[in-house]
């Protein structure tokens, strides 16, 4: 037989044993019990008989259990572990040359690197239980395998296919354990059927990338002694009517994604089987946005100047999310108008309006997974301004990549909170124009300048004041006030609803801790002394400072203490459901009793 490379299952398998350490003290056989053997048949092995230095049995075993011990084996052993080295202390003979192998009813090889099921397996020939967790192993020759194997665990490995599995697969296999693997699309070889696995109790496909619900059915429908069936994580288990339909295929399944079959569900879901019209391959998602607080009142950071010629300037605020597996038709969200001179922003695709352009995106890409370069922004309306801003949102999408969708709710989501600002500015005339203009007034002012003003000219001048300014404003400019990235990966087992209050921090701008008051820019324009009025702010801050060392210019924290309030962090309510089987059986419900009342 050839040596075992490197990244083999037999080359981990020997380092184990020597992680036992079988023929080492405590274990094996040597001074500290050897003469309890040697007198073991032609004495009578009484306590007294046995040498000064050797230690009895009890005391080894102590040795072996208590975790503060030396010999005590390392985290991550399994009870089968255990086991082994208690044999080795009581029978030590036992575990002397090959007959060691016998001893091995499972086997625990977990985060060992593990890429290749070699045939020296088949030397551990009572295996029973196999687990090869946390590996690289991306095939298995099933010919590598013992026959007496009832249970094999392959969790988190880069399986993709089961062809090699499926060849000469052990007979009495009653758990198969692929979860976290590379399984993909349907599985076209029919390999998951009655004729590779005739004693399968319990399979395990969680976290693949399954996608065909009725191929995998038509084939699990064969297994007849299946009773445990776990499918979360995969695509196919996005869609709405997942649960039901397999509840109704598989009438002999007891436990779905580890939760226990019911009668109760079993009578719900009763022919749904027999509908597929009602099956569709896509998933629904609601995403829901509440009450926006903590942000900051804009009228302190507007820095107006006395004249005709300041800027009128308006604020809005919106929360930004993003979503993958819709498909791009769909995806346009309007900003609402809410008080003049604001104009509606245009409808947006939100995949063009590239977010990254405004302050701070550059930390929420840094967080991003790659399959996440897909997905789209959605914007809520724009809101003013309020102690509480109330969003109301609630969006529902269609998605029929699943793929997609599941890459996004294991990336999870960045939701920020956006401020609009809009500088709005009085329109002037062209140059040209007031110059022709201002040339035909002086000259009818020098023809009637002996007249007087006419009761015509008065009404012009009426309405000439009567008529509002246009004003014209400058392109928006949105600054992010605060983003956060959300999990969404419980959506992927069996949670439906994540609901969260992303809290941003306080957010204390160094404009709103040192913008001027109005009253020194009144002073300023008037061209007053400030000198007495600036000496008694500072005396009356004096006397209302708490202590020394802190910040000056503290104007809107004075007032909160005056108000007797404490700073409101910014914070957003945000929530996605995934509508999942209860919505499906009502659905179905709904179609029963239109069939009953047709058949009626």
């Amino acid at each position: 037989m050839a040596a075992p490379g490197p990244h083999s299952l037999s080359a981990a398998f020997q380092k184990h044993l020597q992680l036992l350490g079988l023929r080492d003290f405590p274990c094996g056989l040597g001074s500290w019990n050897k003469s309890r053997f040697v007198t073991y048949a032609g004495s009578s092995g009484q306590e007294e008989e046995r040498p000064l230095g050797e230690e009895s049995p009890e005391a080894l075993l102590e040795l072996l259990s208590d975790p503060h011990s030396p010999w005590a084996l390392p985290p991550g052993c399994s009870p089968e572990d255990q086991r082994l080295r208690d044999v080795a202390v009581l029978a030590p003979q036992l575990t002397r040359g090959t007959r060691v192998l016998q001893l091995f009813r499972s086997l625990r090889i977990v985060g060992k690197d593990v890429e290749e099921v070699d045939e020296g397996l088949l030397q551990l020939q009572r295996l029973e239980e196999l687990t090869l967790c946390a590996n690289q192993i991306s095939r298995i020759t099933s010919a590598n395998l013992p026959r007496t194997l009832k249970v094999l665990e392959l969790c988190c490995n880069a399986v993709a296919d089961l062809q090699g599995l499926c060849a000469q697969p052990p007979p009495e296999l009653q758990h198969l354990g692929l979860g976290y693997n590379r399984l993909h699309g349907p599985l076209q070889d029919k390999h998951l059927t009655a004729d590779f696995w005739p004693n399968l109790i319990s399979l395990d496909l969680s976290f693949n990338n399954l996608t065909d619900l009725f191929g995998l059915v038509s084939q699990l429908s064969s297994l007849k002694k299946l009773r445990i069936l776990v499918l979360q994580g995969n695509p196919l288990a996005l869609i709405p009517t997942y649960r039901g339909f397999i509840v109704d295929s598989l009438p002999k399944l007891s436990f779905l994604d580890d939760i226990h079959i019911g009668l109760d569900e079993r009578y719900q879901f009763r022919g749904l089987s027999k509908q597929p019209e009602l099956i569709k391959n896509e998933a629904q998602v609601v995403v829901s946005i509440g009450k926006i607080k903590g942000v900051p009142d804009p009228s302190t950071l507007q820095e107006l100047e006395i004249g005709s010629e300041a800027p009128v300037i308006t604020y809005s605020y919106c929360v930004t999310y993003k979503f993958a597996g819709e498909e791009t038709e769909d995806v346009v969200t309007e900003v609402k108008v809410h008080q003049s001179p604001v104009v509606a922003t245009p409808d947006m695709d939100n995949s063009a309006w590239d977010v990254r352009e405004m302050k701070g995106q550059q930390e929420c890409a840094a967080m991003e997974d790659p399959a996440a370069h897909t997905a789209k922004v959605f914007v809520t309306p724009g809101e003013p301004w309020a102690d509480t801003i109330d969003c109301s949102y609630r969006k529902e999408h269609t998605a029929k990549d699943l793929v997609g969708l599941k890459d996004y709710l294991r990336a999870g989501t960045i939701v920020s909170v956006v401020e609009e600002k809009v500088l709005w500015w009085p329109v002037s005339a062209d140059s040209e124009e007031n110059a022709v203009k201002s040339g035909k007034e002086r000259q009818g002012l020098k023809k009637e300048s002996t007249k007087g003003p006419g009761p015509r000219d008065k009404q012009k001048k009426k309405k000439k004041k009567e008529k509002p300014r246009e004003l014209r404003s400058d392109p928006p400019i949105r600054r992010i006030l605060g983003s956060e990235r959300v999990a969404l990966e419980a959506l992927l087992a069996t949670e439906a609803l994540v609901a969260t209050v992303c809290d941003f921090g306080i957010l204390i701008t160094e404009q709103l801790l040192q913008s001027p008051s109005q009253e020194e820019k009144l002073d300023k324009k008037k061209g007053k002394d400030k000198s007495k009025k600036t000496k008694a702010k500072k005396e009356s801050q004096k006397a209302t400072a708490p202590a020394k060392g802190k910040r000056k210019n503290r104007r809107p924290a004075e007032q909160e203490e005056e108000c007797g309030l404490q700073p409101v962090p910014l914070t957003v309510e945000f929530q996605v459901q995934l509508l999942r089987w209860p919505t499906a059986g009502a659905q179905h419900r709904d179609s029963m009793t239109e069939a009953e009342g047709k058949a009626q």
